[in-house]
């Protein structure tokens, strides 16, 4: 992503004082009781790894016994510039993980107390060059591969010990330009869109037998706006889809939103794409009664909010800033489970802030930000 790759990345950030300290502290004892995990795909080189958290009532967060969790591949050690880098699965059974720098997908078991283990497999090939983004639905598994001479989506079949098999007959080759930004399924499992940030364009598919996909008539779509990047369908609407315009300028980002019809033809909802008066938005989740809609700018840095309307169309409601935005670079955000915390992973800043989510409104949690690892390159989250 250009405004992205404008953005440096600076150092970690380093706990400044006893009382009221910046960046929370994942060491420290807390009698909160764990609700869940909050987990980052580190992006580290030469040897790649997960950032695995307890989460706590509270909203805090420690990190887990053995943290960070090697992947057996390699990160890239800069930004992916994607969205679903890191993925659930098997209801939260399996991680996938991307390793953009040794063309591999990770998987990694997910232990009752939180902890991750590689599977016996070990890493797979993506069938392609650096794997970005993952889309999961069941136990189907579609890899964005965006590196040039091996650009594509491939599909893989989970097995229910974790294993990725490739399957037959379902690269879809891009041109090394695409720079796919997202691959994505609807909630139904019937479509497949991606996002071609490079050529300003989104794919459409159609999920057939056995996995295979079939591109809806004149796909790639144009954009309708510079740099489609994050993307995502409505939760209780599985025709409806969302895409986040990046490279608008300042104060020009825009939000698209679609319906994805008869044999996965696109066409634009209301007065898409909808202003979000931002910079750079790029990161997209929906609350998961699908009501409000979410998109992290990543050049400002904030998060833009807005209401879904009944016919899908969005009206901004406004932004929300974080604490302490100096180099923070957001990223790629997901909500918990029950919808009333964001979590947002700050690429520059190497942490993940934490938001109280009503309704349409966000407020940052007192203990937010908590520091990633030093050497991390952060990118994709799962909240479980």
């Amino acid at each position: 992503m250009r405004t992205l790759a404008r953005v440096s990345v600076i150092a970690a950030l380093v706990a400044a004082f006893a009382v009221a300290p910046a960046v929370a502290s994942a060491h420290s004892d807390h009698r909160s009781p764990v609700v869940g995990y909050v987990y980052v795909n580190d992006n580290t080189a030469p040897a790649n790894a997960v950032a695995g958290f307890a989460r706590h009532l509270d909203g805090t967060l420690t990190a887990l016994p053995g943290s960070p969790f090697a992947t057996g591949g390699a990160g890239t050690a800069s930004g992916l510039a994607s969205q679903g880098a890191l993925q659930s699965a098997d209801h939260g059974r399996y991680l996938l993980a991307v390793d953009g720098g040794s063309n591999q997908i990770s998987v990694l078991r997910v232990h009752r107390d939180g902890r991750l283990a590689l599977v016996r497999s070990g890493p797979v090939s993506s069938d392609g060059a650096k794997p970005v983004s993952i889309a999961v639905h069941d136990h189907l598994v579609y890899v964005a591969n965006a590196g040039a001479g091996g650009s594509d989506y491939t599909g893989f079949a989970l097995t229910r010990h974790g294993r990725l098999v490739a399957l037959p007959g379902t690269t879809f080759p891009l041109l090394d330009s695409a720079t796919p930004g997202d691959v994505l399924f609807n909630g139904d499992g019937t479509r497949l869109v991606g996002t071609r940030v490079g050529t300003d364009q989104i794919d459409s598919f159609v999920v057939g037998s056995g996995g295979r996909l079939t591109a809806a008539p004149g796909s790639p779509y144009a954009a309708q706006g510079p740099g489609p990047f994050g993307s995502e369908f409505s939760p209780t609407d599985p025709s409806a889809l969302y895409v986040s315009n990046a490279h608008g300028g300042t104060a020009a980002g825009t939000v698209s939103a679609f319906r994805d019809g008869s044999a996965g033809a696109l066409s634009s909802i209301g007065s898409s794409p909808f202003p979000d008066g931002q910079t750079a938005p790029c990161w997209v989740e929906i609350s998961h009664n699908g009501r409000f809609l979410f998109t992290v700018n990543t050049g400002q840095p904030s998060i833009s909010r807005y209401a879904i309307g009944g016919d899908g169309s969005l009206a901004l409601l406004g932004s929300t800033g974080f604490k302490d935005p100096t180099g923070l670079a957001p990223v790629d955000a997901r909500l918990s489970p029950a919808g009333d915390t964001l979590w947002v992973v700050g690429g520059g800043g190497k942490v993940v802030s934490a938001f109280a989510v009503r309704g349409g409104d966000l407020t940052e949690l007192p203990s937010s930000p908590t520091a990633l690892p030093a050497d991390s390159a952060p990118s994709g989250i799962v909240v479980l």
